[in-house]
């Protein structure tokens, strides 16, 4: 692994405290946090919604833990067995070199942790202990129709110690060149509630450690990187978000 993703995921499983670990202190909470019976919206960036609000979506780390060969993950639904609270994702691609056109044939790779806050295809090592090599839970890839719009199933993902709650997105045109390397961030509220009050639902970790604003990707700033999310515990959740490219 390199010196530089190291740093990102901290030194703290040196330290012994846990397989993940890395505590962060803590912040100023945002105001409201939902219930687990109603309806929760959230809302999350604008960019991509019109020519004059178009920034490019910031490029971020695919992290220690990317998907392997991709092109083996083209599917919709992404759980692959995963219990959670289900979580549908329609995420969007624009392209600021078209004046924020929707991007139709781009390819749209995902991944994220499970509700233990576990990678796929990964561990038995210090930055996850858990063994999950021989299987494939939580990636994806789709192609963009005619609006830029791909769409994946899948459950809330779960939290690990030094990072805020995340989905990693890598996005290549129709030939297969990289575009982008992004990641997802979340509202708070709607993953304290989850946290919180959805033991039921097998997430017991309690609240995640870790603030967007204190988190080592999202710090320098996330205003473009925040899906919005709605929904409940009990009906799950829906994502939406749009990402900007120059395509």
């Amino acid at each position: 692994m390199e010196r530089n993703e190291f740093l990102k995921r901290g030194f703290s499983s040196l330290l012994g405290i846990a397989a993940l670990s890395a505590c962060s202190n803590t912040t100023i909470d945002p105001a409201t946090t939902g219930t687990n019976s109603g309806t929760t919206p959230s809302s999350g960036s604008t960019n991509g919604s019109s020519a004059s609000d178009c920034s490019v979506t910031p490029s971020e780390t695919e992290g220690p833990f990317p998907t392997k060969v991709p092109a083996n993950f083209i599917r919709k639904d992404i759980t692959d067995g995963r219990t959670g609270i289900p979580m549908t994702m329609n995420i969007t691609i624009k392209n600021a070199s078209a004046s924020c056109a929707s991007l139709a044939g781009a390819i749209v790779d995902v991944w994220h942790c499970d509700k233990d806050g576990y990678y796929s295809e990964y561990g038995g090592s210090g930055m996850q202990s858990v063994n999950f090599q021989s299987v494939d839970f939580l990636r994806g890839r789709q192609t963009t129709d005619a609006n830029g719009l791909v769409g994946f199933t899948s459950i809330f993902p779960g939290w690990y110690a030094g990072r805020a709650p995340h989905i990693h997105v890598h996005i290549y045109n129709a030939s297969g060149k990289s575009l982008l390397v992004t990641q997802i961030a979340f509202p708070y509220d709607i993953t304290n509630t989850v946290y919180t009050t959805a033991q039921a639902q097998g997430y017991t970790k309690g609240a995640q450690d870790t603030k967007n604003e204190r988190d080592n990707v999202f710090s320098d700033g996330f205003t473009t990187e925040l899906a919005t999310v709605s929904g409940s515990i009990t009906a799950g959740y829906t994502l939406t978000h749009t990402i900007v490219v120059n395509a």
